[in-house]
């Protein structure tokens, strides 16, 4: 049974600005965590991917600061008093989104911090004063340290995509921010999975929290066609392009294990003529923001990422997601295909697997508890293959009349070779033999007598002291 929107009793604010949004009925870990949030208990919730995770903690949120929301343009009558930590700049780029839209006819403020970007405009923001801060940990700290950001006065704190947080190594960082909060507070921990880890976390930091589970751990969705293909390494580029052609996709991620790799794939595909943007760790915020932009927007076809993609992202209507490499660590694999079948729609996940990624798949079928069968894929022959040749593209199509192979492979023509300069006549002449007597040449030029080399200095006279005999 599904629950409506209009059963939670919102702010009208609120609830004005959710009907905007479209929203109707709640996913299953909306209707069982706004509830719980609403009554101040600490959470943890657990649920696949792309269910909404973002409204589940931020409505309630929104719903108990109203009594705190102000008119007043003085910094100190709006401190920061929820905080939401999120690991990565997208991520926290789009929650903070969200937020501004269910708070937009509310005088509640929010405002995002993340790194990339230079800190002198969310400087000035912060100083404004805000109520809800989205943040990734590192610059949040930098904030800290540069007495930019209070948090004494935090009563609520989300650590959203906590299990990322701890796979790339932001558990000091974690510790350092929640020691600067105030230990009265209301703690909401969402993750997509629930590791020892995270158990750990929350029994330090969270006060007798309330679980929510509303999906097995680590479950695929259920509407996402899976294809795992055995494909050779040098092959994969070309097996991305058939499937992309055949099922006529017209946007897809492309997900690589490396950040070079990344670089390099979407050249190739780029100078083939896909329409290709890139998205890794070593890019600009400026430019990994444009690239998704243009994703979104629909300017490009095919985005290329690292897993710094694969966690949250909400990106509607993407019909595919290709894993060109198998992810090191196989939750990433339940993240990478949430980023497509979202919404309940159906989407695509094809694995190319080479021969050294036996033991990741074996891991993959670990965590999905199911064992997975490699399809063979055979590749269509679009043109002729011919040898590689020395820059000329000329090709012959099957069916046309005359020989279907590669051209290059046919034999060349004889060129002709003409004489770009004129023949010098003395080396037409026949061959004449000197006369008997006659000289060298070298010895018939006659050097005049007493010439002497302009080169040469002639001695200087001296008299003589003594006279000899």
């Amino acid at each position: 049974m599904t629950a409506s929107f209009s059963r939670l009793s919102l702010a009208e604010p609120l609830a004005r600005a959710v009907a905007e949004m479209g929203y109707e009925t709640m996913t299953p870990i909306q209707a069982e965590a706004i509830p719980v949030v609403l009554t101040g208990s600490d959470v943890m919730g657990a649920a696949q991917t792309g269910t909404g995770k973002t409204a589940a903690f931020a409505l309630p949120l929104l719903q108990r600061l109203l009594k705190h929301e102000n008119t007043s343009t003085s910094p100190a009558r709006h401190p920061v008093r929820a905080l939401v930590l999120l690991p990565t700049r997208e991520l926290a780029d789009q929650v903070a989104q969200q937020i501004k839209l269910y708070g937009q006819y509310t005088n509640l403020r929010s405002a995002v911090v993340f790194g990339g970007i230079d800190m002198k405009p969310q400087t000035a923001e912060l100083k404004k004063g805000v109520e809800v801060l989205v943040a990734t940990p590192g610059r949040l700290l930098d904030h800290i340290e540069a007495k930019n950001a209070v948090l004494n006065q935090v009563e609520y704190v989300v650590l959203d995509e906590a299990d990322r947080m701890l796979d790339i190594g932001f558990l000091p960082d974690l510790q350092r921010i929640l020691s600067y909060l105030p230990k009265q507070r209301t703690t909401l921990l969402f993750s997509a999975t629930f590791s020892p880890e995270i158990k750990r976390l929350a029994s330090s930091y969270l006060q007798n929290p309330v679980t929510i589970e509303v999906a097995r751990p680590n479950q695929e969705a259920s509407t996402v066609e899976q294809h795992f293909y055995s494909v050779a390494d040098d092959e994969k580029r070309r097996a991305l392009k058939q499937i992309v052609r055949q099922r006529g996709l017209a946007q897809a991620f492309v997900f690589v294990n490396s950040k070079l790799g990344c670089a390099r794939l979407a050249r190739s595909l780029e100078r083939e003529g896909m329409n290709t943007t890139a998205l890794h760790g070593d890019k600009t915020q400026d430019e990994r923001l444009k690239s998704l932009d243009a994703f979104k927007q629909g300017k490009v076809a095919l985005l290329v990422a690292t897993d710094v993609a694969a966690r949250g992202l909400d990106i509607k209507d993407v019909p595919a997601v290709f894993n060109f490499d198998v992810p090191f660590n196989a939750e990433d694999y339940v993240h990478r295909i949430g980023r497509t079948g979202r919404a309940g729609q159906s989407g695509l996940a094809v694995t190319f697997v080479s021969g050294s990624d036996t033991r990741l798949v074996g891991d993959i079928e670990k965590l999905l508890k199911r064992k997975i069968e490699l399809e063979a894929l055979e590749f269509e022959e679009d043109r002729p293959r011919g040898r590689i040749n020395d820059g000329r593209r000329a090709w012959r199509e099957v069916g046309e009349v005359g020989d279907p192979r590669d051209m290059l492979d046919a034999p060349r023509p004889q060129r002709e070779y003409r004489a770009h300069t004129p023949r010098d006549p003395f080396f037409d002449q026949p061959y004449q033999p000197p006369a008997a007597d006659a000289k060298p040449a070298w010895e018939a030029t006659v050097r005049p007598a007493n010439r002497v080399s302009a080169n040469i200095k002639p001695r200087r006279k001296v008299a003589a002291l003594f006279k000899s005999e």
